[in-house]
């Protein structure tokens, strides 16, 4: 019987719009795999197209784990997504199958591969009110300069746009004494992660990036986004403020037009590209990347199969 720190993980990164749904599930048929989302966007409930979500038929044949499990009001921390990633993995390997975790969540990636011990740390309502009124009084932009020049390693890692993440590194901050980066204190992964990258040329996949966000309002994204504001989820949630929902609500606001929204989505996605890959970085030896082609499939299988038998 395999050691359980010998029990595989197979972990695939890459870039928003490289195209790790359909190279994910091609190999999770190949390779009795099941997929356990790493993506934090796919958590939520009605929050489909604006996320790129694997349609019902992609994900038909092949079971997929952490997608729709909460509403869209809920807010999963990381310590909740590490507890619920590790209870999924280990049903995955109680059933003979291959975990297979695919995403571009930095954090949650990390959290698992490198095995994050997340401080316990319990809110502090006062503490954390107070930050919250900083952060709507000199804005969300200004109060990540801020946490830049406390945390510049978190900072780098997280959007300012992101107030509540912002919110909750300073909160520690102020509480510990210590920054927020250096209490990701790590233990030893209960897997053996084999990672692989997908990559493609920074121009290839602006144009992808640009494609997937009209197909997006093709398919119904404004839609979407006017529903869940009739279904009574404000805007303000943190769950409304990702990418593709916070530009449709300006433009349901009146705030910007159609094409300023879109422009801003595009835009705002190339950002989000920028600063995955300081979470994925091209030279980090932990990580095997493969340029996205015809014979990727068959490239990242034959590593994957190499890797397993040295297990």
């Amino acid at each position: 019987m395999v050691a359980k720190n010998k029990r595989p993980l197979i972990v695939i990164v890459g870039p928003t719009a490289a195209g790790k749904t359909s190279v994910s599930i091609a190999l999770a048929e190949r390779l009795n795999g099941e997929i356990v989302s790493a993506d934090s966007r796919y958590l939520y409930r009605g929050m489909d197209i604006g996320t790129a979500k694997p349609t019902p038929a992609e994900r038909r044949g092949i079971p997929h784990h952490l997608i729709d499990v909460a509403d869209p009001a809920e807010t999963w921390s990381l310590a909740v997504f590490q507890r619920q990633a590790y209870q999924v993995i280990d049903a995955i390997h109680s059933r003979a199958k291959l975990p297979m975790m695919v995403g571009g969540t930095g954090q949650y990636v990390r959290a698992i591969i490198e095995g994050w011990r997340i401080p316990p740390q319990s809110p502090d309502p006062g503490l954390r009110a107070a930050l919250n009124h900083w952060a709507d009084e000199i804005g969300a932009e200004a109060f990540h300069v801020r946490l830049r020049r406390l945390d510049p390693e978190a900072a780098e890692m997280m959007d300012y746009r992101n107030v509540r993440r912002v919110v909750r590194a300073m909160e520690v901050i102020f509480r510990t004494g210590e920054r927020f980066s250096d209490l990701r204190r790590k233990q030893e992964c209960p897997y053996t992660p084999i990672v692989l990258g997908i990559s493609r040329p920074r121009e290839e996949l602006y144009q992808r990036i640009d494609q997937r966000v009209e197909i997006m309002l093709a398919d119904g994204l404004v839609a979407e986004v006017a529903g869940l504001l009739t279904a009574g989820y404000a805007p303000d949630l943190p769950t409304m403020s990702a990418i593709g929902y916070g530009e449709i609500i300006q433009y349901l606001q009146g705030e910007v037009s159609l094409d300023e929204a879109v422009a801003l989505i595009k835009r705002n996605t190339r950002v989000f590209v920028r600063r995955q890959a300081n979470w994925f970085k091209p030279d980090d030896p932990q990580i095997q990347w493969f340029e996205a082609d015809d014979e990727v499939i068959d490239r990242m299988e034959l590593l994957i199969r190499s890797r397993l038998d040295d297990l």
